[in-house]
C-alpha cells in the first residue's frame, strides 16, 4: 500500500469515529488532515491562543519552541521532551491495537510516538483547532496508523465510547473552556480506558483567580488551581486519578470506571 492509500485507510477509519451530525456532506481533507471546521475558528482570542494559528510557529513548534516552554513550566531539572513522551504512554498503558485522541496535538510531536506504540492495528488521531499546526503535522508526522482532525476540543466530532485513551499534553490551559474539553475527554473515553494530561498549576502566593486576572489576558494561558483537574476528573465519575507536579506543571492521570459484568 502506497503512503497516500495508507493515510487514506486513517482517515476512513477515523470518519468511522466521527458522530454522522458533525459531518459535512463532502469530507475536506485537501490538506491531508480531515478539517471540521472550515472558516470558523474555535482557538480562542488572547495572543498565545492567537500565536498557535502562525505557520511560522508551526515550524519551530515540535524542535524549539515546545522544549523551551517545557523548561519553563518544569525547570531545569524537570522532564524533557522524551521524557515527556515517555511518561504519556505509561500514563495512558498504551498497546497495541488501542485507538488513541491526542487532545491539542499540534504538529504532532506526540501523536507519532503513540502511533509506534499502538502497532499497525491501532490508530491514534491528532486533534488541534490550528490548521497550520495540522498541516505540519501530516508533512512531518504522519504513519500509516495517524489522522489529523481539525476540530474543537470543547466539542469533539466523536461518538461516545470512542476512544482506548486520551492525552492532552500542553493544551489545557490554552483551550477556552477547559471545563468543557474534560467533558469531552470522559465522553469519549470507553469504560476502563486511560486519560493523561500535563498541564499549568499554580504554587505561587496569589490564588488562581487572581493571578489569572494578571496572567491570561496577557498571554491566554490558564494557570489551574492544585485540586481543579484532579477533581474536574472525579466529578465525572473517573477513577485512580493520580497527580505528579514538576516545577509549575501537573501530570494527571485516571481511568473511566469499567462495565459491571452483567449477572445472569
Amino acid at each position: 500500500m502506497t503512503p497516500v492509500a495508507r493515510r487514506k485507510d486513517a482517515i476512513e477509519r477515523t470518519l468511522d469515529l466521527i458522530q454522522p451530525s458533525t459531518l459535512p456532506s463532502v469530507p475536506h481533507v485537501e490538506a491531508g488532515y480531515l478539517d471540521l471546521l472550515g472558516e470558523e475558528r474555535v482557538a480562542g482570542s488572547h495572543p498565545g491562543q492567537q500565536l498557535m494559528e502562525s505557520t511560522g510557529l508551526a515550524l519551530i513548534y515540535e524542535r524549539l519552541w515546545r522544549p523551551v516552554l517545557g523548561r519553563l513550566l518544569m525547570g531545569a531539572m524537570g522532564p524533557g521532551m522524551g521524557d515527556e513522551r515517555r511518561i504519556a504512554a505509561e500514563m495512558l498503558e498504551l498497546a497495541p491495537g488501542d485507538l488513541v485522541l491526542d487532545v491539542g496535538s499540534g504538529p504532532g510531536n506526540f501523536t507519532r510516538y503513540f502511533a509506534n506504540e499502538v502497532e499497525d492495528d491501532g490508530l491514534v488521531v491528532g486533534l488541534d483547532a490550528s490548521g497550520a499546526m495540522l498541516a505540519r503535522g501530516v508533512r512531518e508526522n504522519s504513519a500509516a496508523n495517524v489522522c489529523y482532525v481539525r476540530g474543537n476540543a470543547s466539542d469533539l466530532p466523536f461518538e461516545d465510547e470512542s476512544f482506548d485513551a486520551v492525552c492532552c499534553f500542553a493544551a489545557l490551559y490554552l483551550i477556552e473552556d477547559p471545563m468543557g474539553a474534560i467533558d469531552e475527554i470522559a465522553r469519549v473515553l470507553r469504560p476502563d480506558g486511560r486519560v493523561a494530561i500535563l498541564t499549568s498549576i499554580n504554587r505561587g502566593l496569589l490564588p488562581a483567580p487572581l493571578a489569572n486576572a494578571f496572567a491570561r489576558p496577557l498571554t491566554g494561558v490558564r494557570i489551574f488551581g492544585r485540586d481543579d483537574i484532579t477533581r474536574a476528573l472525579q466529578r465525572r465519575g473517573l477513577t485512580r486519578v493520580a497527580q505528579r507536579v514538576s516545577g509549575l506543571a501537573q501530570f494527571v492521570s485516571a481511568r473511566k470506571r469499567a462495565r459491571s459484568p452483567r449477572r445472569a
